[in-house]
């Protein structure tokens, strides 16, 4: 059970930081500040191939709201698969 548990924890911190990310842009942060650089080496990896699919919405970036999504859906499948196997 305590896979279940890490799986259901990594994905949760993910998806926190991508909305801590998107808050984050809405304010004139320094890219150096040690929390954005945190936030964006968390978080690139996973928004940047999503930013080469998803349509930009005029100047609003709907790529954090894909990627939360996406997460929550293989969230869920990997959770119900861990709970068969036990």
């Amino acid at each position: 059970m305590w896979l279940y548990n890490f799986v259901n924890v990594l994905f949760s911190i993910l998806t926190l930081a991508i909305i801590a990310r998107a808050v984050l842009s809405w304010f004139n942060v320094s890219p150096y500040n040690p929390i954005s650089v945190f936030l964006y080496q968390i978080t690139e990896p996973i928004l940047a191939p999503l930013r080469k699919i998803v349509p930009t919405a005029g100047f609003i970036d709907l790529t954090p709201l894909v990627a939360i999504i996406l997460l929550q859906v293989i969230q869920q499948l990997v959770l119900s698969l861990l709970f068969r196997a036990y």
